[in-house]
């Protein structure tokens, strides 16, 4: 991994590689980043997108929001993502895009975008990144559908573990999670009751820890084996829980209540 790029490039380089003219093409739409509040709508519903939009730093989200306020989080944005691809394509947004904590985002105008799509090694890892997107979606309605609350978080908390470590942001077992149960509840389909006691559930199995904004995974096999959680969607080349794509020995096909953990 090349320290001396940002999110964007890391993670484009891990789904390329990239030749070195597209690093410091990509490299200097990051150096063109500004910060943006948390709370704040990157590109509303129904808007007409112009260009792409890149997190940097902290965390954003796809949402829809029903007549009666409710939110629906479709996906987050952690640094390195970048939404849409497609956009430039489509007549409308179908979504809005929003920030869930200060953010710093680049906004990649038409014609870069242009520039971008004749450089071979950078579209193609764009468009490996908007097939993970894809897949990470359909695995999230997996989990809204089929998966308990605890098992909804656990899973939840193994992908982003996953995705903030391929671009260098996980000191050991931690990140930084900069949500609050509120966002949480509209992630997982619960409510903020609902979240706090599953967290409580996870944190007294010995499985997670909390302290402000940064979330500790004390046992990522076990964790893991709760959530069900395979990392092959998101392209992850790399171990986790000490093994690649595979669980340890012996906890395979662990449940939530196999863990007593209650559901």
């Amino acid at each position: 991994m090349d320290e001396l790029h940002g999110p964007f490039v890391r993670k484009l380089d891990a789904l390329g590689p990239l030749q070195t003219a597209d690093k410091i093409a990509l490299a200097a739409i990051e150096a063109d980043a500004k910060y943006v509040q948390s709370g704040t709508d990157l590109i509303r519903d129904d808007d007409r997108a112009e260009g792409m939009i890149v997190v940097l730093e902290g965390f954003a989200c796809r949402y829809k929001r029903r007549k009666n306020g409710q939110r629906q989080i479709m996906a987050y944005l952690v640094p390195g993502d970048v939404c849409d691809l497609d956009a430039l394509d489509l007549n409308r947004m179908d979504h809005a895009i929003g920030t869930l904590s200060n953010c710093r985002v680049a906004r990649i105008k038409p014609d870069v975008v242009s520039d971008l799509r004749l450089r071979p090694a950078v579209i193609q890892a764009l468009q490996t990144a908007a097939r993970v997107d894809e897949a990470t979606l359909r695995v999230w309605l997996v989990n809204l559908g089929c998966r308990s609350a605890v098992e909804r978080l656990a899973h939840l908390f193994c992908e982003l573990f996953v995705r903030l470590r391929s671009v260098g942001l996980v000191q050991g077992n931690s990140f930084l999670l900069p949500v609050i149960q509120y966002d949480l509840a509209d992630t997982t389909g619960m409510t903020t009751v609902h979240v706090n006691r599953s967290l409580g559930a996870l944190k007294r199995a010995g499985l997670i820890g909390r302290k402000g904004k940064h979330l500790t995974i004390f046992d990522m096999p076990r964790l893991m084996s709760v959530g069900e959680f395979q990392p092959d969607y998101l392209y992850a080349r790399k171990q986790v829980g000490g093994r690649d794509h595979s669980l340890p020995n012996g906890t395979a096909g662990l449940t939530a209540t196999d863990a007593l953990i209650p559901v």
